[in-house]
C-alpha cells in the first residue's frame, strides 16, 4: 500500500456516515439527477421517433441501439477508465451527452430534425454512457471505501428504482402535452447538473499514485490497451468467486430480459388484462416495488452475512418466485409472485456488483466491473429479450416465463457448486 493510498483510506475511515458525507451526497445527487433524466428519455425518444415514422421497426432499432454500444466498447472503456482520471472522464462524458441530446430540440425548433439524427444521437449517448459507467464503477469504491460500498450502492439503486417507477409514468403524461424533444432538453440539463456535482467532489475518485506514475512515465493513453483488457478478463475469469458471481448475474440478466420483453404479452394473453385495464401498470409497479425493497435491506444483509451468502440464499427464492409467477392462476397471485421475484432479482444483481467492487483491486476496478456489466446488460439481457420472444412464439408467454425461471435455476446450480459456498465474509481488496 502506498503512502497516498493509505492517506486516502485514512480520510475515508474518518469520514462521516454516508447520509452526512458531503462528497457522497454530491455523488448521489449527480447519479440521481442523471438517472431521472435518462428515465424520461427512455419514454420521450421512442415516442418521438414513432411520431416521426409511425414505424414499430424504427422504435425497435432505437431500443437495440441502447445496449449494442456496451458490447462494442465496454472492454475498451473499462481499460481507459482504469488509466484515466475518473472524475475528469465522468465530467467530459456528461457534458458531451448534454450536447448530443440538446442537438435534438435545437434541430426540431428549426424544422431540421430527421430520423437519422435521432438514431445517431441515440447511438452516441449510449456509447458515451459506456465510458461514464466504466469510470463510475471505479469511482464509487474509491470515494466511499470498500467497507461502505454495499450501503452506498443501496442508496443509489434505491433512489434509482423509485425514479424508474415514477418518472416514466410522469413523462408518459407529459409528452401528450409538450413536444417529446422538450423532454430531451430537460435530460440534457440533468447531465450538466451531474457534471457540476461530480466536479465539486473533494476526495479523489482515482488512485493518485497510479495517475502520477503514469504521468511520470509519459505513458500514452492508448499504449498497451490490449494488454490491459486481457489483464482484466484474466482477473475476472480466474478469480474463484468473482467468476461464478458474474455468471450468476449473466443468467439473471437473461431471465430479466425475458420478463421485461414478455410481460405485456403475458398480461394480455395469460392474465386477460385488456388494453384499457390498469393491471399492466400494477404488474410493472409490483416488479419495481420489489426491487426497491431489496435495495433498502441489501446493505444490512451484506454487512451481516457477506455478499456471497446473500446471493446463495436468495437464488433459490428467486427461482421459486419465478416459477410461481409463471404458473400463477390469478392476477393477485401473479402480482404477489412478481413483486417477490423483483426483490430477489434486484438483490442478486446489486449484490453481485457490490461483491466485484469489494474484491477487485483499485487499478482493475473499471475493467472488471464493466466486463461484468457487458456480460449481463450487454449480452445476457439482449439474449433474454430475443430468446423470450422465440419461446413465446413457439409456445406461449407462460412458456417464456417458465424459460426465465429455468435460467434462474441454472444460476442456482452455478452458485451452489462454486467456491461461493465456502467463501468467508468479504475481506476488501486493496
Amino acid at each position: 500500500m502506498t503512502a497516498t493510498t493509505a492517506s486516502t483510506e485514512a480520510v475515508i475511515s474518518s469520514a462521516p456516515p454516508l447520509r452526512r458525507d458531503p462528497d457522497f451526497r454530491r455523488y448521489w445527487l449527480a447519479r440521481v439527477t442523471s438517472i431521472a433524466g435518462t428515465a424520461g428519455t427512455y419514454v420521450a425518444m421512442p415516442t418521438l421517433i414513432y411520431r416521426m415514422t409511425g414505424s414499430a421497426l424504427y422504435t425497435g432499432v432505437l431500443t437495440a441501439l441502447e445496449s449494442v454500444p456496451y458490447v462494442l466498447f465496454g472492454l475498451f472503456g473499462g481499460a481507459v477508465a482504469d488509466r484515466a482520471d475518473r472524475r475528469r472522464m465522468m465530467i467530459i462524458t456528461d457534458v458531451l451527452n448534454a450536447a448530443v441530446l440538446l442537438s435534438i430540440p435545437l434541430a426540431a425548433a428549426f424544422g431540421a430534425l430527421t430520423v437519422g439524427h435521432l438514431l445517431v444521437a441515440a447511438t452516441l449517448t449510449a456509447s458515451l454512457f459506456v465510458f461514464f459507467d466504466a469510470a463510475n464503477f471505479g469511482a464509487l469504491p474509491t470515494l466511499v471505501g470498500r467497507d461502505r460500498i454495499a450501503q452506498a450502492n443501496g442508496a443509489v439503486w434505491g433512489a434509482s428504482t423509485l425514479l424508474e417507477i415514477g418518472v416514466p409514468a410522469f413523462v408518459g403524461v407529459l409528452v401528450a402535452i409538450v413536444h417529446p424533444a422538450t423532454v430531451l432538453a430537460a435530460d440534457a440539463a440533468t447531465y450538466l447538473v451531474s457534471a457540476f456535482c461530480v466536479a465539486r467532489i473533494v476526495r479523489p475518485l482515482s488512485d493518485q499514485d497510479r495517475l502520477a506514475a503514469a504521468a511520470a512515465a509519459g505513458r500514452r493513453m492508448l499504449d498497451g490497451l490490449r494488454t490491459d483488457i486481457a489483464e482484466g478478463l484474466r482477473f475476472l475469469w480466474y478469480h474463484a468467486t468473482i467468476r461464478p458471481m458474474t455468471l450468476i448475474g449473466c443468467a439473471q440478466a437473461v431471465a430479466g430480459g425475458v420478463v421485461v420483453g414478455q410481460l405485456v404479452p403475458y398480461a394480455r394473453e395469460v392474465l386477460g388484462i385488456g388494453e384499457k385495464d390498469n393491471g399492466l401498470g400494477i404488474l410493472f409497479a409490483g416488479w419495481g416495488i420489489g426491487a426497491l425493497l431489496a435495495t433498502l435491506v441489501m446493505g444490512r444483509l451484506a454487512a451481516r452475512f457477506g455478499a456471497a451468502r446473500v446471493t446463495l440464499y436468495t437464488l433459490p427464492a428467486s427461482f421459486a418466485c419465478g416459477t410461481a409467477f409463471a404458473a400463477a392462476p390469478t392476477f393477485p397471485l401473479a402480482v404477489l409472485a412478481l413483486t417477490c421475484w423483483g426483490a430477489a432479482y434486484m438483490l442478486i444483481v446489486v449484490n453481485g456488483i457490490t461483491y466485484r467492487q469489494q474484491q477487485t483491486p483499485e487499478h482493475l476496478l473499471s475493467r472488471v466491473n464493466v466486463t461484468g456489466r457487458l456480460l449481463s446488460y450487454g449480452i445476457g439481457y439482449t439474449v433474454g429479450g430475443l430468446a423470450g420472444g422465440i419461446v413465446a412464439s413457439v409456445s406461449d408467454p407462460r412458456g417464456a416465463m417458465a424459460f426465465a425461471s429455468s435460467c434462474v435455476a441454472v444460476a442456482v446450480v452455478i452458485g451452489w457448486l462454486s467456491p461461493l459456498r465456502t467463501a468467508p465474509a468479504p475481506s476488501p481488496a486493496r
